[in-house]
């Protein structure tokens, strides 16, 4: 039969959906009395027939929006994901909550992946999930063609921007499924996309008839919190000690090696740390996801280039100990954070040597002139976001077209707005130590003339003989550091590729040495004490509340342990302190708990009545 003769059998048995009967599907799957951000806009375009292209924050609940219309419309809904890591996750969820689903890759073998497919000939299957290598190869576009298709939904649609940060060559191919599969509604999703960004996803997804769905990008119970200076894995451990000693964490770094000196360094500390990045065997790798998924308090440690898929809602902190690429990738990395919509922590420590690092890779790059550009422009805008004095989340969210007209109160220069210094006649002795110096040395260097250190070096070249030697001893190595770092940031001096960080003037730093304009900078912050922070939501519950909460996350473990899942498939955190906190004594009273749906209700819920009423009822 052709292709599209099968899709419109599919449309034909079709009856007429309604946003109510989507309702209904999610208080029964996902335990919820109702949609929420963009949600219900997106189900009802897809049940319509429309394409969608649907852009919400990292937790806010995307893969709603095509789960349910999957259900409602007949036949298959066809997930297209970049991260195979992930599906295996993915589909456990999804039976818990009694929806069938499977997925497609190269992890299977050929019986598991002869299996899949012939559920899909079957009508088995309510969703499938594929990497976009694997939808693409022509044995599998003509299985999709022979079968009733419910909806395609390109999950990660910000990796069709080739000068975005997970730029993938096959998305820009996706615009196959609207020339194969006209009739069948697409909907893109992405929590990571600036307008530039979103502009190219419909131009080469065709989307141009597609109903545009645009949450905030705020992720107001996470706080942003960056700082320079030196020590960062001192910093990293005062701050995880204080504010997450049992907290499941991630903790991102620039290298492999960094990432794995890292990991045994804070396992050497006392906690459970486990390095993850590309050059590990897949083994190793599945291996450490899997204990990050499973257990309570693990930090994984990764390279920021290696997405991981994280999907743990109780993630407590994200911690950079190397500088982010771009914006996006930052925003990204840290909204793995919190997705349960608790407290969270987006922590960074960042130096000179980060940005000199990045810039030398991107000079020496394979990449296109423009790309290039881009490139240079993204890391500019993150340098921005970092020497900020304002508030950091208005500075994020308007990246995004996004604007938040009073500060937010919740990140690091609202709590504790920064200081700043004329600097205008330190940052002229630097940039006058560059010049002098013939521009042909790194930063180290220059420092040793400011502060008239004398070593052979400097001595077999006459630099201590120049008229800038020894004209900044007033400031420390760490001082001289930071201003360096803030005039490279502010564009007023330049890396040269080359692999040993050449410092170089530019055209924006002649106004500043002819005494034309004037400086200030941001002073160092202290590395005084920080206050530890706790999770409202948690010192909000009774001590007997507290206790029955941490009875319950003991039995929700057993449970995971016992089906092979990581704990919060089961319930999240959430759920079970509003158990706690409420103390349902029956099965109608567990299921007006949000978060538990009928399928949970019948697979767990008497267990779980049965620990709240071993703790007694609740006193008044």
């Amino acid at each position: 039969m052709p292709a599209e003769e099968v899709q419109e059998r599919g449309r034909e048995a079709m009856s007429e959906p309604t946003l109510e009967a989507a309702r209904a599907l999610l208080r029964r799957h996902h335990g919820h009395e109702d949609f929420r951000l963009q949600q219900a806009g997106a189900i009802e375009a897809l049940l319509a027939g429309r394409d969608a292209l649907v852009l919400m924050p990292t937790g806010g609940g995307k893969s709603v929006c095509y789960q349910i219309p999957a259900l409602l419309r007949p036949g298959t809904g066809v997930v297209v994901s970049p991260l195979i890591a992930l599906m295996q996750d993915q589909v456990s969820a999804l039976a818990q909550i009694g929806i069938r689903a499977a997925f497609l890759n190269s992890t299977q073998s050929a019986a598991e992946r002869r299996a899949t497919e012939q559920a899909l000939r079957e009508g088995a299957l309510d969703l499938v999930y594929l990497a976009p290598e694997r939808l693409l190869m022509p044995e599998t576009l003509a299985l999709l063609e022979s079968i009733p298709v419910a909806l395609f939904a390109i999950d990660e649609a910000h990796c069709v921007s080739q000068w975005g940060h997970d730029f993938r060559p096959e998305y820009r191919q996706l615009s196959v499924l609207h020339a194969r599969f006209p009739r069948v509604p697409r909907i893109a999703l992405t929590a990571t996309a600036d307008p530039r960004t979103r502009r190219e996803i419909v131009e080469a997804l065709a989307l141009q008839d597609a109903v545009c769905l645009v949450s905030s990008f705020d992720r107001p119970n996470i706080r942003y919190h960056i700082s320079e200076g030196q020590n960062a894995r001192e910093r990293l451990w005062d701050f995880i000690e204080q504010a997450h000693p049992q907290d499941a964490g991630i903790v991102y770094c620039l290298s492999r090696r960094k990432v794995e000196e890292t990991a045994r360094w804070l396992s050497e500390r006392g906690r459970v740390a486990l390095p993850y990045h590309a050059g590990l065997d897949d083994a190793t790798r599945a291996a450490h996801q899997a204990r990050f998924l499973a257990e309570d308090g693990v930090i994984i440690v990764a390279t920021i280039a290696f997405g991981m898929g994280i999907d743990k809602p109780d993630v407590r902190f994200v911690a950079h100990l190397s500088l982010p690429k771009s914006i996006e990738a930052y925003y990204q990395e840290t909204g793995r954070a919190g997705r349960d919509g608790e407290p969270a922590d987006a922590w960074m420590a960042y130096g000179l040597q980060d940005v000199i690092t990045l810039r030398q890779m991107m000079q020496e790059g394979t990449a296109e002139e423009q790309q290039q550009r881009i490139q240079q422009q993204k890391l500019e805008a993150m340098l921005g976001l970092c020497e900020l004095s304002t508030c950091r989340r208005q500075a994020l969210l308007a990246w995004f077209g996004e604007t938040l007209d009073a500060p937010c109160g919740n990140c690091d220069n609202c709590l504790q707005p920064p200081q700043t210094w004329d600097a205008t006649e330190v940052a002229r002795k630097a940039l006058s130590a560059v010049y002098r110096t013939g521009q042909r040395y790194g930063t180290g260097h220059v420092i040793k003339v400011l502060r008239g250190l004398r070593d052979d070096r400097i001595e077999r070249l006459g630099h201590d003989r120049l008229s800038v030697f020894g004209i900044g001893d007033a400031l420390d190595e760490g001082e001289w550091r930071g201003v360096f770092r803030q005039l490279i940031a502010r564009g007023l001096l330049a890396v040269d590729a080359g692999g040993y960080g050449v410092l170089r003037l530019t055209e924006a730093s002649r106004p500043l040495l002819r005494g034309e304009t004037t400086l200030e900078l941001r002073k160092r912050a202290s590395s005084g004490r920080r206050q530890k922070r706790r999770a409202a939501a948690v010192e909000a519950l009774a001590p007997a509340d507290q206790a029955l909460f941490e009875a319950l996350r003991a039995l929700r473990l057993r449970l995971a342990r016992e089906q092979g899942v990581p704990p919060y498939v089961i319930f999240s955190d959430a759920t079970l302190r509003a158990m706690a906190e409420h103390r349902p004594a029956d099965e109608a009273a567990l299921l007006e708990i949000s978060g538990v749906g009928q399928q949970k209700l019948e697979r767990y819920g008497q267990a779980f009545l049965d620990e709240i009423n071993a703790h007694g009822v609740k006193l008044a």
